[in-house]
């Protein structure tokens, strides 16, 4: 079927524990989001079939839309080419705890990396990084893999042409381990090869009988490029042939997913939920030729994705923070930033103890959403850490090439991370674009908005955007195959556009302006704004509204041009407005002083309207 004859799609991601489904339709000359439905995931006891979780959540729209999506059996989606039902049908899954992958590399920090890089690509939780200079003894090594049973491993290492003894006694380390998957009885484990080309038969006669070996190109055919696609590419192949097809369900699930293609039928590969993700992000990267950073924080989890240059050419990474979380691992992200750091943001005066002891309820009631606002305030507060501890740790993965011969000065030779500066760079970022619970459905947009700036401190010029009701991943996995209704969608129905973010970064003198901008307003006349030292304010700006802007930094402040250089180009609102944030260099601190702290707090808050003022004059009252 042609592209253009595809008039209605529908798309399920079932997660860990909801299976969401919508229904895409060509309307009005392009691709819209028409319904939306969800149930719960039905992957474990008492139902153990994914597929009853998905009939539900699709019978949802079948009954808001009053037409027949399921087959008349209500046992299958009614693919067909004769105007019933739907003309695609496309999933993606993180049920039963998504992918989980063991990889091993024989340089930590090297092959390790690149290994560990190819697997988040693919929308797997790596569970560890095993290498020849870990420290772990070789039993410790084993003892590990057995403990943790992955359901593939990675294996990788040295250069085409390299020595092969290091990557042959990993390979012996997994032979000794003989992990047994999470699901299935009687089948071999996968493991994928994607090392020292030279090394493949002494690998494959050590993993023979025991792994089900399959291999690729090298990660690192040479120290100065890395070859993540084929890994990848491999590694969604046996998701679906192995973990997918012996997990409860998705057998049927696979057959489900596809459509009619000049009368013959396409089956359309299910892919992981974070996978698809970042497929998407990716997408919207290379059409839009922009740089985008995206953050999924969930739960257990909090995903950042990311497209910056590295040696003039675009580069994706993700990375899986799996102890930072809003329910399940809300305990974690006090323990990793610690209370003060918590308590920081928290815009009025409150108890320590009152806070630890919210956090600990939310432990062990994780389903529960805030019912005051005081509880949404301190979880927001808490998402800020979370978001700000999983950037930290992208950055420290996201990072050019280690090993490789580069210039460097007589302090560099100390430094042993010199060798992989990271990628991440906030001041050529164009869009970051914020998703999960926490985000998606803050009561005011303007608190999304305001989480994001705090957490992730963009430079210069920014657009900043939140996922309206989580439909990434849907639209990753079309992205693979009809990439019109996936950008269109993302375009019009998911992505919801906060404003532009214009922060000057570099040292600043307190009460000084650090930057002034002239901007020409829709209705032709000028208006001019500065950004002083230690605010943030608002510019009424609405959705698709734009204005010519020139923003001139003051000396040696940078807002995207290098030091003291003037800025031009268009800024664009949204539905917070367009956003000015004059808290120069990154990060900044807050002041010690409690009253002095609550003081800039709630000036902030005002200025963005994030809370509301009667509310927070009270508090301060207390």
């Amino acid at each position: 079927m042609a592209a253009r004859e595809i008039k209605s799609i529908l798309a399920t991601d079932c997660g860990s524990t909801t299976t969401k489904s919508i229904l895409i339709e060509w309307r009005d000359g392009r691709y819209r989001l028409i319904r939306r439905g969800e149930a719960p995931t039905t992957v474990e006891a008492p139902a153990e079939d994914v597929t009853k979780g998905v009939l539900n959540a699709v019978g949802e729209i079948e009954d808001l839309e009053g037409r027949q999506f399921l087959n008349d059996e209500k046992d299958g989606i009614l693919v067909t080419e004769d105007g019933r039902g739907v003309d695609m049908y496309c999933s993606t899954s993180s049920a039963g705890g998504g992918l989980q992958m063991t990889v091993a590399g024989v340089v930590k920090s090297m092959t390790g990396e690149s290994a560990q890089r190819a697997a988040l690509g693919a929308g797997a939780i790596v569970m560890d990084v095993v290498a020849s200079n870990d420290g772990r003894l070789s039993h410790e090594k084993v003892s590990d893999i057995r403990r943790l049973r992955p359901d593939m491993i990675l294996l990788s290492g040295g250069i085409d042409g390299g020595t092969i003894d290091h990557v042959v006694e990993l390979a012996e380390v997994i032979r000794a381990a003989d992990p047994k998957p999470r699901f299935g009885v009687g089948y071999k484990l996968p493991v994928i090869y994607a090392g020292n080309v030279n090394a493949r038969t002494a690998v494959a006669e050590e993993l023979e009988g025991t792994a089900e070996l399959k291999i690729v190109d090298n990660l690192r055919p040479v120290l100065e490029r890395e070859n993540l696609g084929p890994a990848r590419d491999t590694i969604h192949e046996l998701f679906m042939e192995h973990v997918m097809a012996q997990a409860p369900g998705y057998a049927k699930l696979m057959e489900w997913t596809g459509l009619h293609e000049d009368g013959v039928w396409r089956n359309v590969p299910i892919m992981p939920t974070p996978g698809a993700v970042g497929k998407l992000i990716e997408t919207v990267a290379e059409q839009l030729d922009i740089r985008v950073m995206g953050v999924d924080i969930g739960g257990a989890t909090t995903d950042v994705f990311s497209v910056f240059d590295s040696e003039g050419r675009p580069v994706f990474n993700r990375t899986v923070s799996a102890n930072l979380g809003m329910s399940y691992s809300v305990s974690n992200v006090l323990a990793s930033a610690g209370m003060d750091n918590v308590m920081r943001w928290v815009p009025f005066h409150m108890d320590e103890a009152d806070l630890r002891n919210r956090i600990r309820n939310k432990m062990i009631r994780p389903t529960t959403i805030p019912q005051e606002l005081e509880e949404l305030i301190v979880e927001q507060a808490i998402a800020r850490e979370a978001l700000r501890l999983a950037l930290v740790q992208h950055r420290e993965l996201a990072v050019g090439l280690k090993g490789v011969a580069q210039e460097r000065t007589i302090g560099d030779a100390f430094d042993q991370s010199a060798s992989g500066a990271t990628l991440v760079d906030m001041m050529a970022l164009d869009l970051l674009i914020g998703s999960g619970g926490v985000l998606s459905h803050s009561p005011r947009r303007s608190q999304t908005a305001h989480m994001l700036i705090d957490s992730f401190l963009p430079e210069g010029v920014t657009m900043l955007a939140v996922d309206s009701i989580f439909m990434m991943p849907h639209l990753g996995v079309l992205s693979e195959v009809h990439p019109q209704a996936a950008t269109e969608v993302f375009d019009n129905d998911c992505l919801i556009k906060l404003g532009h973010c214009v922060a000057p970064s570099g040292p600043v003198k307190k009460g000084g302006v650090l930057a002034s901008l002239k901007l020409t307003m829709p209705d032709g006349s000028v208006r001019t704004e500065d950004i002083h030292s230690g605010e943030m304010k608002l510019v009424p700006l609405g959705p698709g509204e734009k204005v010519a802007a020139e923003i001139a930094p003051a000396k040696g402040l940078d807002v995207g041009e290098g030091p003291g250089r003037v800025w031009t180009g268009t800024l664009e609102g949204g539905v917070v407005g367009l956003i000015l944030d004059g808290r120069g260099r990154r990060p900044f601190n807050l002041p010690e002083d409690d009253g002095e702290r609550v003081e800039m707090l709630q000036k902030w808050s005002s200025a963005l309207d994030t809370y509301p003022e009667r509310f927070l004059s009270l508090k301060g009252d207390r």
